[in-house]
């Protein structure tokens, strides 16, 4: 092996011990997690990209969606864990059925899903795992996950390039994705999931909104897809639980959720 390489190859190795720092506690959950870049550092990728969506995107006209979303979104910030957000909900003119905050609390809820959400508290199922999303960085755990899988593929990659299996290496490299994506990409942003819908039904309730709106929401939703011909992705390459295993779990985390909800009442 020559100089240059083990020069590359430290520094590579030295990038991938550098992700045993960085660690930090997700909100309501308690689980420990990896993540190299500052909540300022994700608010400012959160607010750069709102900015360029509220440019690409047009916002809703509808009075009585904007009114919706505005009220319901008010009172699930008021119970958030998100030091420093700068509140912003806007209804995006799009038929998908879909939602998403971002870093820093921009809230974009997109028109496709306002008839699966039905009401106040469909909407509130859904802004609370959103916002739950930023609250418990899943963004910025992401980022560091790509990261410490892109440096270990290159070390992988040089060390096998540096031998006399060189000629493996490419396939090798292929072989190393696809095992990273399913084995650790793919599982790792079905947890986070399954943590936004923990702590999203906590917020909901807390916000003064019944959490078994939660599991009527995505029974709901569950039948748009249905409708729709059905998950075209097999489980294990999808980057979200399947609709029966998500309800499931909501449901056995409802007693949790409605304690809370009683103590508002």
């Amino acid at each position: 092996m020559n100089g240059s390489l083990i020069v590359r190859l430290s520094a590579l190795l030295v990038a991938a011990m550098s992700l045993g720092v960085g660690c930090s506690t997700v909100p309501e959950t308690g689980r420990k997690q990896m993540n190299l870049y500052s909540s300022q550092e994700e608010m400012q990728l959160g607010l750069t990209e709102f900015s360029k969506m509220k440019q690409e995107v047009p916002a809703s006209k509808d009075a009585a969606a904007n009114a919706m979303v505005q009220r319901v979104g008010k009172r699930i910030a008021a119970v958030a864990d998100l030091p420093g957000a700068q509140w912003e909900f806007v209804v995006f003119e799009s038929p998908e059925a879909n939602a998403f905050c971002l870093p820093g609390g921009k809230v974009g809820i997109y028109t496709g899903i306002l008839p699966i959400c039905k009401d106040d508290a469909g909407l509130a199922a859904v802004m609370g795992h959103e916002v739950a999303h930023a609250v418990a960085r899943h963004g910025g755990e992401r980022m560091t996950q790509a990261q410490a899988l892109s440096t270990v593929g290159q070390v992988g990659g040089a060390l096998l390039g540096s031998t006399k299996y060189g000629n493996w290496a490419p396939l090798a490299t292929q072989a190393y994705g696809v095992g990273a994506q399913l084995g650790v990409a793919l599982p790792h942003s079905r947890a986070h999931e399954a943590e936004a819908d923990e702590i999203g039904l906590l917020y909901m309730a807390r916000a003064g909104y019944d959490p078994a709106a939660a599991v009527a929401f995505w029974q709901r939703f569950a039948e748009y897809n249905q409708s729709r011909g059905g998950a075209n992705t097999a489980w294990f390459l999808s980057t979200h639980p399947t609709d029966a295993a998500r309800i499931a779990e909501l449901q056995k985390l409802l007693p949790k959720a409605e304690a809370e909800y009683r103590k508002g009442k």
